[in-house]
């Protein structure tokens, strides 16, 4: 498995113009490496990627590769709900910094079961690189059932999911019946300690942009069965967690890291910046935990 333990979803940082921050970005990048992050997830959700355009999104993956240097793999982003164009934008990649594709299931066009299947099964024979599956509900409208995915994992290039339907009873009959090689990966930062322990291989994070050595001791104890050690951290991320989602992502992580001087809270409309009680509360709890 070359995608397991912690995964980042990389913020994009922004300017106060709103243009793109290169000097946070790469200070981010670093931030990630030194600090226990197995591997980055460019240009998902949390990289705001749906207000970028197309010349930003080159600029930002060629930052994220250049810092990175090969020291850790790298996914990209790529998914849509025009499975020709996904297809055709995987088949002509190419870019030897990045490791792998992650793709969220269609939003917006709410398709059945059968039509989810086949949508990945015409992406795998496009691309020639890994492709992780992206279960969020919440964002796409539909959810891939147990049956879809574990249908998919027997294709030979789509090796995980990343599983953000919430619904740890899902995740659990999937962990029961996928293939050994096929990794399950949490997208519930506040799960991911409970979806391990089911026998999950890791997680592609948000609250990890800030907090990532604490976040990878948890998931590394959380593998290795050191339950001890594990809870304690689970517990100690639990408050600031859900203070990053409380008023949408990645607004919250975004505060936790400009007061880290990583990078500052710039966000693109249609996100708009917490509120002033909330910032507070990020920032109290950061104080505990850096």
């Amino acid at each position: 498995m070359q995608f397991k333990g912690t995964g980042v979803a990389l913020v994009t940082p922004f300017l106060p113009n709103g243009e793109v921050d290169e000097k946070g970005l790469r200070k981010l990048v670093d931030y990630q490496v030194e600090n226990g992050t197995d591997f980055l997830v460019v240009q998902g959700t949390t990289g705001e990627a749906a207000t970028l355009s197309s010349d930003e999104k080159e600029r930002v993956l060629a930052i994220v590769i250049e810092q990175n240097a090969k020291r850790l793999p790298v996914v990209l982003g790529m998914g849509g709900n025009n499975t020709a164009e996904v297809a055709d934008a995987m088949e002509h990649f190419s870019n030897d910094g990045v490791d792998g594709f992650l793709s969220a299931s269609p939003h917006y066009n709410k398709p059945s079961q059968r039509g989810i299947i086949e949508h990945f099964k015409v992406l795998s024979k496009a691309s020639k690189l890994p492709i992780i599956l992206y279960n969020v509900p919440g964002r796409t409208g539909s959810n891939m059932t147990v049956s879809t995915t574990l249908e998919l994992s027997k294709l030979e290039n789509i090796v995980a999911v990343k599983e953000a339907s919430g619904d740890l009873e899902q995740v659990m009959a999937i962990i029961k019946d996928a293939p050994s090689d096929f990794a399950i990966l949490s997208g519930e930062d506040a799960l991911t300690m409970p979806m391990i322990a089911a026998g999950a291989h890791g997680v592609i994070s948000v609250v990890a942009n800030a907090l990532p050595k604490r976040f990878s001791t948890m998931v590394n104890a959380s593998v290795a069965g050191d339950l001890n050690l594990a809870r304690k951290n689970h517990y100690d991320l639990l408050d600031v967690t859900g203070l990053f989602f409380a008023e949408g992502n990645p607004a919250g992580i975004k505060v936790a890291l400009e007061a880290e001087g990583i990078c500052g809270s710039t966000l693109r409309l249609p996100l708009f910046e917490v509120s002033t009680e909330l910032r507070k509360k990020i920032d109290t709890e950061m104080s505990k935990l850096v």
